[in-house]
């Protein structure tokens, strides 16, 4: 990531406390956007609290979907995880209030365990952004901010929301205010939801028809509890608070995605749609994060200290797989993962014309596993980095950034065996022979790796209006996590029996991007295309065999791969009132080595394309309505044993009003997805893999009152 991304990072920082960003939408489109281009010659985009509730849609991520090339892959109903350009998961970082958000992000069945009613604004990086975050950020940053200084002595928002779809009702409150230099502000978010519905009367399991009760995935039920707290104190020279958070979630795994054991359970899971049953899954997250800043007339310095709590556990019926007899309890598995963060980050302005950035982070990891089932192997990894970078201005119209970046990080994995005996069998001959004997299989080997990678990026950024043009190169680097090394065992969730690879070298990816933006009263373009090269891209490999669990095994290995594709967006002001928007996306992978040569990436994102239109109106205040059509396309660029996906379209709307109502404001939101209730499937969707489709119709309603 270049130096002007810093810019835009650390300039939020380090801005006097009374100033916020306050934008009205998508950064990307109108004339605010400019100076926000200017800053970076990456592509990103950045979007505000209004933004945010307008396009609520469920989960965070389901409402940054509207943005080009950001992508969410839903996890049941209440949940779902970011991709930008098709990559995700520890292929992009998600930042809170510049600190690098740390789950368990490696699982397909993990969701992203932060409160979206607690961000204020969130920021998209596209492309490699590891200068500023290290490993993991090789496809790009969303940066979500939360740490809105209020102005006021006394303000406050409450949001009432709910879905139709899965029968969602929730609570938002916010609560913050300001006395001289110090401030302080309570966050609450209190969310429960019933089985989603999908428009199909049946799925299909290996072969299988598993009918539905009333088109409900059954026991996808759940509840999500957040809270969070922050206190802070504003000088002219310094500026410190002090953050903590705590999200809890419970929610139920769809009981027919574990196999067919549910037609031998005793649990009568069409009872209710409220009620969440085995198997299912509690997540716990704790974070604490300091931020302090000082700053003087040539330089400005920023220290961030973080702590974090990951508790997930996953609870199942005890019941007997391949050699492993009957478990005792319903505690499946349980990870817990403690974090330690700290960064310093430096700026310089020795001179009118440059603006030198340095830094240090250091992160430190330690998890856990608990439960009778195996996957992931306790381990410890340590990282720390260093970086320095500087952004030349050429007159008014040019400027110009380069970086470089070094890190180190180690990981050790622990050995485990199962805690039940396996019987030998021994190939003698012709003859397969069971020997008679049987010993506790060895799952994970104890595993010490270290892994140092430099990062370089450099960019150029033009102003020639009215239009911007910009260009980035880089090098970026993922270290291999856990999981990749030392996986061993069924993930039921997902369908398949996952291995490791102990001997993974470090993910590194050459990206080249560009960026041509225009701007006008009335028009607005932004085109955005990029290449990837991999030389050793990481990924799991479907292979032809199946386990003793009847599972398909899926390996970790490394192939060359070359990914390329663009983002284009147009926005028209038809009149004063209308305005009509398109935009569109695609991306296209290659494998150019290994297994499965000439095939693409597994579940790669199909092309997609949208169009809307926007009135906006008064009558009973800043009124709007908008229509909305998400076209995809068919998908049989695959890896086998994968399936093809045919392509779909999608009409959605919305409406909105916002009015004054004595000393209260008062905001108004529907949403309505999927409007004509077709049935259709996502290529890269969570249950995809069993004949799932997207949900059907869903209004989303929120009504927030601000004081």
């Amino acid at each position: 990531m270049t130096t002007l991304i810093l810019s835009a990072l650390l300039s939020a920082w380090a801005a006097p406390p009374d100033s916020t960003i306050a934008l009205d939408g998508v950064v990307i489109t109108g004339k605010s956007s400019r100076d926000h281009q200017l800053r970076s010659s990456q592509s990103s985009v950045q979007v505000d609290k209004h933004y945010l509730d307008e396009h609520f849609a469920g989960s965070l991520m389901q409402t940054l979907e509207a943005i080009p090339g950001v992508k969410a892959r839903a996890i049941g109903s209440g949940q779902s995880k970011p991709t930008i350009r098709g990559l995700g998961a520890n292929r992009m970082a998600v930042a809170q209030d510049g600190v690098k958000h740390e789950g368990q992000q490696w699982g397909d069945d993990h969701g992203l365990e932060i409160d979206q009613f607690a961000v204020d604004r969130a920021e998209v990086i596209k492309g490699p952004a590891a200068l500023l975050y290290g490993s993991d950020a090789i496809g790009g940053v969303l940066s979500l901010y939360s740490n809105h200084v209020p102005t006021e002595p006394f303000a406050g928002t409450l949001q009432l929301f709910g879905r139709t779809n899965n029968e969602q009702l929730g609570l938002a409150a916010r609560l913050e205010g300001r006395r001289r230099q110090w401030f302080c502000r309570a966050n609450v978010t209190l969310i429960d939801y019933a089985d989603y519905r999908v428009p199909t009367d049946s799925i299909s399991y290996y072969s299988y028809r598993i009918a539905l009760d009333r088109q409900r995935l059954r026991n996808t039920a759940g509840t999500e509890r957040d809270a969070l707290l922050m206190l802070g104190y504003v000088g002219y020279r310094f500026h410190t608070d002090l953050l903590i958070s705590d999200t809890y979630s419970k929610s139920g795994f769809f009981a027919n995605a574990h196999g067919l054991e549910v037609r031998l359970s005793t649990i009568d899971y069409d009872r209710s749609r409220r009620d969440i049953s085995l198997p299912s899954q509690s997540v716990n997250h704790l974070k604490l994060i300091s931020h302090s800043s000082w700053q003087q007339d040539t330089w400005h310095a920023d220290l961030n200290l973080a702590y974090q709590n990951n508790l997930r556990q996953e609870h199942s019926e005890p019941l007997s797989h391949g050699y492993m007899p009957t478990p005792p309890g319903t505690l499946e598995r349980r990870f817990r993962k403690h974090t330690l963060t700290a960064q310093l980050a430096l700026r310089l302005q020795p001179a009118e014309h440059h603006d030198l950035r340095a830094g240090l982070s250091g992160e430190y990891q330690h998890n856990r596993r608990g439960g009778w089932g195996f996957i992931i192997p306790d381990f410890e990894t340590a990282t720390a980095g260093a970086y320095a970078t500087d952004q030349i201005a050429l007159g008014s119209r040019v400027r110009l950034n380069a970086g470089l970046r070094y890190d180190i990080a180690r990981t050790a994995i622990h050995s485990y065996r199962d805690w039940y005996a396996t019987p030998v069998i021994e190939q003698q001959g012709e003859w397969i022979v069971d020997t008679g004997d049987s010993i506790c299989k060895q799952r994970s080997a104890a595993i010490a790796r270290r892994f140092s990678s430099l990062t370089w990026s450099a960019g150029i950024t033009v102003d020639a209006k009215p239009f911007v043009l910009k260009a980035n190169v880089g090098k970026s680097f993922r270290v291999p996590i856990p999981k990749e090394l030392g996986a061993d065992g069924v993930n039921y969730h997902i369908f398949r029996y996952e291995q490791g690879n102990a001997a993974l070298d470090p993910e590194e990816s050459y990206q080249a991007d560009a960026t041509l933006s225009y701007d006008s009263d009335v028009l607005s373009l932004h085109v955005d295309p990029f290449v990837n090269i991999f030389p050793n891209y990481i990924y799991l490999n479907p292979t032809p065999r199946y386990t003793d669990e009847g599972l398909q095994l899926y390996q970790y290995t490394q192939a060359r791969v070359l990914r390329y594709g663009f983002e284009a967006q147009a926005l028209w002001h038809v009149t004063s009132r209308l305005t009509a928007e398109l935009g569109a996306e695609y991306l296209h992978a290659e494998q150019r080595s290994g297994p499965k040569k000439g095939y693409t990436v597994p579940f790669s994102t199909p092309w997609s394309a949208d169009g809307a239109l926007r009135y906006a109106f008064h009558l009973v205040g800043h009124d709007y309505v908008g229509l909305s059509a998400h076209l995809v396309g068919s998908q049989h660029d695959i890896v086998p044993p994968e399936k093809p996906t045919s392509g779909y379209w999608r009409l959605d709307a919305t409406a909105g009003t916002q009015f004054a109502w004595g000393q209260y404001n008062v905001r108004l939101t529907l949403h309505a997805d999927n409007l004509l209730d077709r049935r259709y499937y996502d290529h890269t969707s969570f249950y995809r893999l069993i004949d799932v489709p997207e949900p059907g119709r869903n209004v989303s309603l929120m009504a927030a009152i601000d004081f």
